[in-house]
């Protein structure tokens, strides 16, 4: 069972109620971090799924012609 006052950094532990107040402040702020990295890297998983979908809807509503203008790729 790990204990949670304990952080790991370059193979040493450190009890996190020892540390100075600075390392706690960049500990929370890489805790932080953490979580908003996670919510982003959620949210962009999102916006590709909804974009492949969006590709398929506007695949499927195009008309069988083949332009050799301008393109925009959608792949």
């Amino acid at each position: 069972m790990s204990n949670i006052n304990i952080i790991w950094i370059n193979d040493i532990d450190y009890d996190i109620a020892t540390l100075p107040e600075r390392a706690k402040s960049q500990i929370n702020s890489i805790k932080f971090v953490d979580v908003e990295l996670q919510r982003l890297q959620a949210h962009i998983a999102a916006m590709q799924t909804a974009r492949v979908a969006y590709t398929r809807s506007l695949q499927e509503v195009l008309p069988e012609v083949h332009s050799h203008g301008d393109t925009m790729g959608l792949n």
